[in-house]
């Protein structure tokens, strides 16, 4: 599956597996870098997904006539 299209737990998953690698202090240099691309690459992804669902928010107020309306959150 591509990491795109990976859900956002998905993501953060595989970003805490890259951490607890990295924090263990046992991985060669070049799959370290390898690793903290990749963390780049699910950090964005997350921050996309979260923008993304951000934009999908909306507050429910009433409007005058005492009907639901929706609001974006500011």
């Amino acid at each position: 599956m591509n990491q795109k299209n990976k859900t956002f737990e998905e993501n953060m998953q595989r970003l805490e597996m890259i951490v607890r690698a990295m924090e263990r202090g046992d991985v060669a240099l070049e799959e370290s870098l390898a690793l903290f691309q990749e963390g780049t690459m699910l950090i964005q992804n997350c921050a996309k997904l979260l923008d993304d669902a951000e934009l999908q928010v909306k507050k429910i107020v009433a409007a005058a006539d005492g009907s639901p309306t929706e609001e974006a959150l500011a």
